[in-house]
């Protein structure tokens, strides 16, 4: 059964880069994407989406009147995909990635677009996407490089979790089991490879191939029998031998930041 051709809105204050991506899609991609509008501004997006309810929108962040995240100040629901298209901002694609959104790097190119639409197509159907705007705007508000909050894809769909609430994190072979200090344990359908690139390396140390710990959480540190930590709430996770060296200069740095 063929996949159902998808409907876009191109959201880009400059003409080009509306242009390029346009032509992209038409050349490469239009047997599963076909363009509704372009527009050129988030004020036009706004009225394109409300017409043509689009499945997807690609929205510039960078745009002179109102920049793409206001985009979300027009809308109760958010009932279509959204893929940030941007040409710097590393503070904004941070913010991106901890809420599991997509984006793509200007200039696009098709194989960037592929792949994106690859991830989309993985995507169970019927799964809302406000955890993840909810993610992002908490995040974005804030100040750079202090996010509060990541969108965690679970079986359901997302669960919301502050950044600070998440004291370690185990891999189950295609799967990551967080565990929180509420003691709650949440399946991720993501690795812990993928997992600790969301997180932000500075409180998050991967002390062993199954384990990513919160520094914040470490009670001690010991090399009896082998190197392992213990956590605040009991739990004692051994800590690999080629990682040791690496990781008591992370727990030092957190313990004396400069």
């Amino acid at each position: 059964m063929s996949t159902p051709i998808r409907t876009c809105v191109i959201i880009d204050d400059e003409k080009n880069a509306r242009e390029t991506l346009q032509k992209i899609i038409e050349r490469f991609f239009s047997s599963k994407l076909k363009v509704s509008h372009s527009a050129d501004s988030v004020k036009e997006g706004v009225f394109a989406i409300n017409r043509f309810k689009p499945d997807i929108v690609f929205l510039d962040i960078e745009m002179p009147e109102e920049n793409g995240f206001k985009l979300f100040d027009y809308f109760d629901i958010v009932n279509f995909e959204v893929i940030f298209t941007t040409a710097y901002k590393q503070y904004a694609i941070d913010a991106i990635k901890f809420a599991a959104l997509d984006y793509l790097l200007k200039p696009i190119n098709y194989i960037d677009l592929r792949d994106v639409l690859v991830r989309l197509d993985k995507k169970e159907k019927n799964k809302s996407n406000l955890p993840q705007i909810e993610a992002f705007l908490s995040n974005i508000n804030n100040e750079p490089g202090n996010f509060n909050k990541i969108a965690l894809p679970t079986m359901d769909g997302f669960q919301l979790e502050k950044v600070n609430n998440i004291v370690y994190c185990q891999a189950e072979e295609n799967y990551t089991k967080i565990f929180t200090n509420r003691n709650e344990a949440i399946l991720v359908a993501r690795t812990l490879k993928s997992i600790e690139e969301m997180l932000p390396c500075e409180i998050f140390f991967r002390i062993h191939k199954s384990y990513l710990v919160n520094l914040n959480y470490i009670k001690s540190y010991s090399k009896t029998d082998g190197y392992h930590v213990l956590l605040e709430n009991g739990i004692k996770l051994d800590v690999a031998t080629r990682r040791n060296e690496e990781f008591i200069k992370a727990l030092t740095r957190k313990q004396n930041p400069i």
